[in-house]
């Protein structure tokens, strides 16, 4: 009888405003209610799972490299570097090169990891109940839309340092010295920097990806109460 009540009320209104007010406010299954601001909670808690079971990887050796997900390859205008330094032999030296953009990615994670800690808690949800509702990365692509930038500029200088403290720098200054140098080859000089900054960004946020889908799908990755609350509303 009281489930009938609250249909009734509901019809009775018709603006859509006053509906979904109504409907944010319903028991929900269970028998109880749940709030925008529990269901941002719960966002939250899924964004800093994602950082502490997933991104860590990426700052142990090799965890770039070894990860098909997020391996940094080579920019266009490089590929034509490795490809013309083993056609010649230079196998060795490619492969170097391709490894220290990798490493550099790693440390600069380790380094940038209290960022993407203090952007998760600072996010404001404006429209929790949406994303909760959304596809399975969502709530990663909804970060990502309102940090990239602000991420960026806090990153780069990490990623420039992490270059540094891997030789990443001297060793593709070498590689493009000896490319340049050969000829009838055009001339290159990528920012390096900037490239492994917008793939080790992309990195980040696709293994926080990675976790979300899994708290979404399973169950038993949903390993605290509001993880559970909130995330059975989209079951």
């Amino acid at each position: 009888m009281k489930k009938i009540f609250l249909l009734f009320l509901i019809f009775s209104f018709s603006s859509c405003a006053e509906l979904q007010q109504i409907a944010d406010n319903l028991p929900q299954e269970g028998g109880y209610s749940i709030s925008n601001q529990e269901i941002a909670g719960g966002l939250k808690q899924a964004l800093q799972k994602g950082i502490d079971t997933r991104v860590t990887e990426l700052t142990e050796e090799g965890g770039f490299f070894r990860n098909e997900l997020v391996r940094i390859t080579l920019p266009p205008e490089l590929q034509k570097v490795d490809k013309t330094l083993r056609d010649i032999g230079l196998d060795a030296l490619a492969d170097e090169g391709l490894l220290v953009l990798n490493r550099a990615a790693e440390e600069a994670v380790k380094e940038a990891t209290p960022i993407f800690v203090n952007a998760v808690q600072e996010i404001t949800f404006a429209d929790a109940r949406n994303i909760l509702l959304g596809n399975d990365r969502a709530a990663t692509d909804y970060l990502s839309g309102k940090t990239t930038t602000q991420l960026y500029s806090k990153f780069n200088p990490v990623v420039t340092n992490s270059l540094e403290k891997v030789g990443a720098t001297q060793v593709w200054n070498n590689i493009i010295n000896r490319y340049n140098q050969l000829p009838l080859t055009g001339k290159v000089n990528p920012d390096l920097a900037d490239y492994v900054t917008q793939e080790a960004l992309e990195g980040v946020f696709t293994m926080i990806a990675v976790e979300e889908v899994e708290i979404r799908n399973q169950v038993s990755a949903r390993t605290t109460n509001l993880l559970r609350r909130v995330f059975a509303l989209q079951d």
